[in-house]
């Protein structure tokens, strides 16, 4: 062989690989783009499935923003029903042991769990912080432990933080709303929101055998904070503590709505729409009053959209 044969055989062999490669990187590529889309479906029927009322407040938003709520939501929902299925709480420990694994495979680029798959691009994108997805599994561990019984204010205040201040802060960068004050918006609607869903699911937590209601209102009114949550549900000075607690949430709605004031509005949409739901069902809740006889108030979708309308929330733009 001739040397520029050989030169020309190396030029076709060289060429033959780049071919080679290219094909495999574009096989590698589609075959990550299924598992996102997977990933990406598998989150949007959680939030399908929730039935939940923040799912209305993701559907104003643009589709990559919706999608980056479907993820974060997926993965509270996820973590929440560790801390709930009632299993021994060893199993459950290990298990949210092993999110919290996950979430630091999230941010090292390597998710295994079709949920922090879903995660990987919001993460790169908006920047989402990752100790607040820890924050949200140390809640999670607070349930799972079953110290949820009649807490200290101060700890009930740091349990609504986990739980709750930790998906307000998550959504913020994905709304686009950077302003300092929103922060506090986000930290105070928070409160403001698991105080509600505290009065709204007494009876069904008392059935988890937790009670989330704080010790010191519970002595406040005479009533024995180491009684069982269901002999607690039944206490006759029960209602003058539940009004306590609705006294409570209004006032974070109204810390949330002066910080708002130093917000743009527009950007915080989904958020207000679940502020106008949550409210309207601590309206309902005062108004009747506590009844351990009575199921919990649930607003129609009519209603909600009622809420949204009236506040002029369902503009896409």
């Amino acid at each position: 062989m001739t040397a520029t044969a050989a030169a020309r055989a190396k030029e076709i062999a060289a060429a033959r690989a780049k071919e080679i490669a290219a094909a495999r990187a574009k096989e590698i590529a589609a075959a990550q783009a299924k598992e996102i889309a997977a990933a990406q479906a598998h989150v949007q029927e959680v939030v399908r499935r929730s039935g939940s009322s923040f799912s209305l407040g993701m559907r104003i938003l643009p589709p990559e923003r919706r999608q980056a709520m479907y993820a974060i939501y997926a993965f509270c929902r996820e973590v929440d029903d560790v801390a709930d299925d009632g299993g021994p709480t060893e199993v459950r420990l290990a298990e949210l042991d092993r999110w919290r694994e996950e979430i630091h495979g999230l941010y090292e680029g390597r998710p295994s769990r079709p949920t922090t798959l879903a995660l990987l691009e919001p993460v790169r994108h908006f920047g989402l912080p990752r100790e607040e997805f820890l924050a949200l599994i140390d809640g999670m561990e607070m349930d799972a432990r079953e110290t949820m019984r009649a807490p200290p204010m101060t700890t009930l205040l740091l349990y609504c933080r986990r739980v709750a201040g930790t998906v307000g802060l998550l959504s913020l960068p994905v709304f686009g709303a950077t302003e300092a004050e929103a922060r506090t918006f986000a930290l105070t609607l928070g409160d403001a929101l698991q105080l509600t869903n505290i009065l709204r699911d007494l009876a069904e937590d008392a059935g988890r055998n937790r009670l989330y209601l704080p010790r010191e209102a519970l002595e406040r009114h005479a009533i024995d904070p180491t009684l069982a949550p269901e002999a607690v549900l039944r206490h006759p000075a029960l209602p003058a503590v539940f009004r306590d607690l609705a006294a409570q949430a209004r006032g974070r709605y109204a810390e949330a709505d002066a910080a708002l004031a130093r917000c743009n509005r527009r950007r915080l949409r989904p958020a207000l729409l679940m502020m106008a739901i949550y409210e309207a069902i601590l309206d309902r809740l005062e108004r009747r009053g506590w009844d351990p006889d009575r199921p919990p108030p649930r607003l129609p979708k009519a209603a909600k959209l009622w809420a949204a309308l009236t506040r002029g929330l369902l503009r896409s733009r």
